[in-house]
């Protein structure tokens, strides 16, 4: 039986609840204590034990710790918990800019000190599946990636744009997925809702494989949609993460006999198939490879702090083209 690890969580807001749930159902993890400057747990978080400050916390001899706070505070959170040597999952965004970003890279570097970043997104089922059926080759070339991202405004988010909030999802999981890096972005924003932050992005980018990739991101619209698809020479591969449904659309394959159209020979529909794919809870797959990889077991996969540094460094292109109009080529 693997050794159980003594937990602790800062932050008791909405996913901060989420993760004290999972947490407490994992045999392997001990949740001992959280952090939160209320100083109590919320009715719905029972019988925890709750401090106000991450000195207290450090104080209850944890060994893993998630940080679910407003991403402005994940730098200065992330350098103390960096300081202690304690095992550190920072709810995505990385940090509220890349600068903050790579203070926290550098910071769980120099203490040589296990990190990583929670982007939820690589854990759901439909993405896995995807992932391992590009790899293996199954669409072809890869021409396009799209995803959607769309909802009425969370009353969760109170300091993050649509951009920093929603978009690094999409970011993450497309360069995931792909196993591709972003070369270019072009993006356009609005602000309709009257909030500081812009509530709309639309982007066009170009990853270094030289697949054509499309965003659409707001927190405008009435209906809750989440849908990632890929496009290649032997058909799409659609995945919607609300439900954790994948399915294979594939290029139909049509003999030409008559002389005058056989000279074009473009997609016909083929084959749909919706693949029947085990459906664990994301959430409860993140923190069970991160507890792993705490435990050294050698089976952990984590998404490392350099790759939340790639994404928040994307999101401020993406910001940086809608400020300009222009496209905003990456560098590497």
């Amino acid at each position: 039986m693997s050794r159980t690890v003594r937990a602790g969580i800062i932050g008791l807001g909405r996913m901060g609840r989420h993760h004290v749930r999972v947490l407490r159902e994992m045999p392997d993890v001990e949740l001992v204590a959280a952090a939160d400057p209320l100083g109590r747990a919320p009715e719905s978080v029972r019988a925890l034990d709750v401090v106000t400050t991450v000195e207290d916390l450090l104080d209850r001899g944890i060994e893993m710790c998630v940080v679910a706070k407003p991403t402005v505070t994940h730098e200065p959170i992330g350098l103390q918990l960096a300081e202690a040597g304690i095992a550190t999952l920072i709810e995505k965004p990385l940090a509220h800019d890349a600068k903050a970003a790579q203070n926290i890279v550098d910071a769980f570097a120099r203490t040589a000190t296990l990190s990583c970043v929670g982007h939820i997104e690589r854990f759901n089922p439909a993405l896995q599946e995807m992932r391992q059926r590009l790899a293996a080759g199954e669409l072809g070339d890869l021409y396009q990636g799209v995803t959607r991202r769309q909802g009425p405004f969370p009353d969760r988010i109170v300091d993050a744009s649509v951009i920093l909030d929603l978009a690094t999802h999409d970011i993450d999981l497309t360069a995931w997925v792909t196993g591709a890096t972003y070369r270019s972005v072009s993006a356009r924003s609005a602000h309709r809702s009257g909030r500081p932050h812009e509530d709309l992005v639309s982007v066009v980018a170009e990853l270094s494989s030289g697949l054509v990739v499309t965003h659409l991101v707001n927190w405008l619209s009435p209906f809750k949609e989440r849908v990632t698809a890929v496009t290649g020479d032997k058909g799409s591969l659609v995945a919607d993460t609300l439900t954790a449904d994948l399915t294979l659309f594939k290029n139909g394959s049509q003999q030409m006999e008559w002389e005058r159209v056989a000279a074009f020979r473009g997609v016909v529909e083929g084959d749909v198939i919706r693949y029947a794919i085990p459906k664990p809870e994301p959430l409860m797959t993140e923190l069970r490879n991160f507890a792993a990889a705490v435990r050294g077991d050698g089976e952990g996969q984590v998404v490392t702090l350099e790759e939340g540094l790639a994404t928040v460094r994307i999101a401020e292109a993406m910001r940086d083209s809608a400020t300009t109009g222009d496209t905003v080529r990456i560098p590497g």
